[in-house]
């Protein structure tokens, strides 16, 4: 209901994809959603040291409340997909256009990209669509939980922007913020 939209992409060599799931995941792939807060920071941790090394690369793209409530959400995805894959492009040593790419639920990629497969429920299937899932989950909590200082009233930082009674009962109270995604709200 309120913030930007994340996505995340995630990458290494096909070889690293076993040992992720075993020292990373400890063989049991699980939705970054249904892992607790401090799992999916700890898990980060370990994605950032392991970028530092040239092991991994990721990035996300935050696409804003206010292109959401202009072009809908299923634009601001594939902005988000298509802006994140050009940062690919330019920051890694990899070129994302003749990458194997797997994507969550029902997204595509690029027309450019020609090595593409989306897998449902690609979060408890694919190493690397894991991966993506959490670095994006973790970076916009940080994200909202830093919105949450500057709206304190909404409290961001603990329900992160989702439609909890909290976050319903503070709405009713002040209104909504400049971060609420209008066309999710038309209803309070």
């Amino acid at each position: 209901m309120a913030g930007p939209v994340t996505v995340g992409v995630f990458g290494a060599e096909q070889k690293i994809e076993k040992w992720l799931l075993r020292n990373i995941f400890d063989n049991k792939l699980r939705d970054s959603k249904k892992l607790n807060p401090q799992k999916r920071a700890e898990i980060y941790k370990k994605f950032v040291v392991l970028k530092k090394a040239g092991k991994v690369f990721f990035n996300v793209a935050h696409i804003s409340n206010k292109i959401i409530d202009k072009k809908g959400i299923s634009f601001a995805i594939r902005k988000g997909i298509a802006d994140c894959l050009k940062k690919l492009h330019h920051t890694s040593n990899y070129n994302g256009r003749h990458c194997n790419l797997r994507l969550d639920g029902l997204l595509k990629a690029p027309k450019e990209f020609k090595n593409q497969k989306t897998i449902i429920k690609g979060d408890e299937k694919n190493v690397f669509i894991a991966c993506a899932s959490i670095v994006a989950k973790v970076l916009r909590d940080q994200l909202m939980a830093r919105l949450g200082s500057k709206y304190a009233h909404y409290r961001f930082e603990t329900h992160k922007g989702y439609g909890t009674k909290l976050h319903y009962s503070l709405i009713q109270k002040h209104g909504l913020s400049p971060i609420h995604r209008k066309s999710f709200c038309k209803k309070l």
